[in-house]
């Protein structure tokens, strides 16, 4: 049983991307594609699909690296945790590394970075930072 299936996405990513797979698979859910979705709008990753396998669905990352080879997830980590939950209103929404890197929100109106939770003015749970 998973406790924090976000945080073993971003697991997967992570060890995916410092050994330089291709793509990286998990089991699917609104959230995990929404994060997807998120990381393909801000250019972190080439593409993602859903892949019908028994018993249940697998999103496919296909994760995009320089053109040596270099890594454009650098870090990505969990901010808000099942024990300790971080929400940030849009005005206290600050830049990542000068708008080098994201933090991933879960808003009322969706999943999305934040920069495009600072245009719409929203804000959320904070549930990740990727640079």
């Amino acid at each position: 049983m998973m406790t924090d299936p976000i945080a073993d996405m971003l697991t997967r990513i992570r060890n995916a991307t410092r050994i330089e797979r291709p793509y990286v698979e998990m089991p699917t859910s609104k959230m995990r594609r929404g994060i997807a979705q998120t990381l393909q709008d801000e250019g972190f990753i080439w593409d993602f699909e859903e892949i019908e396998t028994v018993p249940a669905r697998t999103l496919r990352l296909h994760l995009k690296y320089g053109p040596n080879g270099e890594r454009l997830i650098t870090r990505i980590d969990r901010v808000s945790k099942p024990g300790c939950r971080v929400y940030r209103g849009y005005r206290d929404l600050r830049p990542v590394l000068s708008g080098m890197g994201i933090h991933i929100l879960s808003t009322p109106q969706g999943v999305m970075s934040d920069r495009k939770a600072r245009t719409l003015k929203v804000g959320g749970e904070l549930l990740a930072l990727v640079h």
